[in-house]
């Protein structure tokens, strides 16, 4: 079996904090969340263990995430002289773009397909991280982690997911995200 290791990660500041959006590397990670389809688990990881997030997704046989590859491993970036974007990666979302010509929230694909919606978002997270409060940042970052996953699976059962359209409109677009 495949070692799937979907992923998603929080940051302790902001982009104004550090310079702009070309400074990723700066933001520096507060919770960092995987799960392993290799052992059928979360793993919670604090900043004082991001090597262990690193070597978990080298293990990986695919890393899967939303948005993971311009920003995720661009905050890893700022702790290991590793690429990281040259570990087998989908990012659903950059999939979706080049389908799309325009980018899908994940919220807006998880509405449409399951019903379900965020907890929170990354400026929430900001603000609980500013507050001392991991484990709200924790428990949002698994929920999206469950989310990218189901969203992953479901487009590998079905070759679709739907999606609301700016208008408010469920649309679909079919995805090739096979995992044999």
């Amino acid at each position: 079996m495949r070692n799937i290791v979907y992923f998603d990660l929080e940051t302790m500041r902001a982009a104004d904090e550090v310079g702009g959006w070309k400074h990723i590397d700066k933001m520096g990670m507060s919770i960092g969340v995987t799960y392993s389809t290799g052992n059928g688990e979360y793993s919670i990881y604090q900043e004082s263990e991001v090597n262990d997030l690193i070597e978990e997704l080298q293990r990986a046989d695919l890393v899967v995430g939303f948005n993971h590859i311009r920003f995720d491993y661009e905050v890893l970036h700022g702790y290991t002289p590793l690429d990281l974007r040259q570990l087998p990666s989908l990012d659903l979302m950059v999939d979706l773009q080049q389908k799309l010509s325009h980018r899908l929230k994940l919220d807006s694909i998880a509405n449409a397909t399951f019903g379900a919606e965020k907890i929170a978002d990354g400026l929430q997270a900001l603000k609980w991280y500013k507050q001392g409060k991991l484990m709200e940042i924790a428990e949002y970052c698994c929920y999206d982690v469950k989310i990218t996953k189901m969203v992953h699976e479901y487009g590998a059962e079905n070759g679709c997911v739907f999606y609301n359209n700016r208008f408010g409109k469920l649309l679909n677009v079919e995805v090739d995200w096979s995992t044999e």
